[in-house]
């Protein structure tokens, strides 16, 4: 697509879903769905660019979902800081952790990498459920509505339907960086990276790194994720650890299609969907959720937009023999 055409294009689908709760109607729920469907987005875009663009599976996602979480819980209610602080109180905390993590798993690759980043998961669960500066397993509760006014001016959201504007501009905000990422250098060589790393080292890219960076890079635009949805839950416990929120995201990321700007929105869209208004009960959700991901990975390990070659492939095979037979008919004519 033309960049004369691209920006139209997405201010368009912009506007469309910016207004999209409103024209569903603009009930709680409907804008309570729209709300968490921007939440969950933000935090699996983190793992996206972890997946489709270095290759590897990390099972520590959640981790920074929920750092962005609690300092923002421990910020606003033993600091009594603001939202603002708690948002730059969380992007910090994610760096940090991302780079802990990421020096951790450094040369660690494929199944190796994925299950050290499962352990570190498991060990952070374990750490939330039982320490009582985090809350232990009653959590950190009391965290204030969100507040971002400036000055004179109000932004404060004490509902869904006030709190989606932001939730919305948080998600143009991710959906802006992953883009600017992935025509990036540094996008670039993850994928090199990813490809070729001998090819990668040839053209003097230090995967090492490229790997620590787009850790640095992925952490806290999922921290992001959990500050907001620390501000919209009002408060935080150790069920943000749970195995849940790492399948949401494994699956959001995949179903579509890897490196795909608006896959894991349009995931994470139609799993809510089902959830919020075609819901069996929270453990057959969890199930079917689950299902999912499985069918995914054994059948369609493209997502559903590897459905669409077959599709082609099979309506040209359809086409072509008409055409010739049309061409002979013209001839015979």
């Amino acid at each position: 697509m033309s960049p004369a055409l691209r920006l139209p294009l997405m201010a368009l689908l912009a506007a469309i879903g910016y207004f999209a709760p409103a024209l569903l109607g603009g009930s709680a729920a409907v804008y309570s769905a729209f709300v968490l469907i921007a939440i969950f987005a933000v935090m699996a875009y983190g793992l996206d660019l972890i997946v489709s663009d270095l290759g590897e599976v990390s099972l520590a996602h959640t981790v920074f979902f929920a750092v962005g979480s609690y300092a923002t819980a421990l910020l606003a209610t033993r600091a009594g800081v603001g939202s603002w602080l708690t948002l730059a109180g969380a992007l910090l905390a994610a760096l940090v952790f991302a780079a802990l993590i990421g020096l951790i798993t450094l040369r660690l690759r494929e199944f190796v990498f994925s299950l050290v980043t499962y352990a570190i998961a498991v060990v952070a669960a374990t750490v939330a459920q039982n320490w009582a500066f985090l809350g232990g397993s009653d959590g950190l509760r009391g965290i204030p509505p969100l507040d971002l006014s400036i000055g004179p001016l109000s932004l404060k959201a004490t509902n869904d339907r006030e709190l989606w504007p932001y939730a919305f501009a948080l998600l143009i905000t991710a959906l802006y960086l992953v883009d600017r990422f992935r025509h990036s250098r540094l996008g670039s060589a993850a994928v090199m990276t990813h490809l070729n790393p001998r090819l990668a080292i040839m053209s003097g890219v230090d995967p090492q790194q490229v790997r620590l960076r787009v850790f640095l890079f992925s952490a806290p635009i999922t921290a992001a994720a959990g500050w907001l949805y620390a501000h919209q839950r009002a408060y935080v416990s150790a069920d943000i650890l749970d195995s849940y929120f790492l399948i949401l995201m494994l699956t959001a990321v995949i179903l579509i299609g890897r490196r795909l700007l608006l896959g894991p929105l349009l995931a994470t869209a139609m799993i809510l969907a089902q959830e919020k208004f075609l819901s069996l009960g929270g453990y057959a959700d969890k199930i079917i959720l689950g299902s999912v991901l499985i069918t995914t990975l054994a059948l369609f390990p493209r997502g559903l937009i590897g459905l669409l070659g077959p599709l082609r492939r099979a309506l040209g095979g359809r086409r072509q023999p008409q055409a010739i037979s049309r061409a002979a008919d013209s001839s015979g004519g």
